[in-house]
């Protein structure tokens, strides 16, 4: 069981919806992590504005990247 309640709808909140409506038509669902950091909408902000930056850097080919996310992904237990 859980620890952290996951927040699955934006209730209202704009920088919420605007990051449930991208991630729900990127991939189909929410991540774990997206529902956890919902609980604070700044930080989420952050978060997501972080992972664009370091893909929009071009400082790490994207193949290397893609091998980075799966290795982290993988040493983490993540099913992805």
């Amino acid at each position: 069981m859980p620890r952290v309640t996951e927040i699955e709808s934006d209730g209202g909140d704009p920088v919420l919806w605007e990051i449930f409506a991208k991630e729900r038509k990127a991939f189909g669902r929410l991540f774990n992590t997206t529902k956890v950091l919902a609980h604070c909408p700044p930080i989420l902000q952050a978060a997501k504005n972080l992972s664009a930056s370091i893909e929009r850097s071009g400082l790490l080919d994207a193949q290397l990247r893609n091998l980075v996310y799966l290795r982290v992904a993988l040493i983490n237990g993540c099913p992805f």
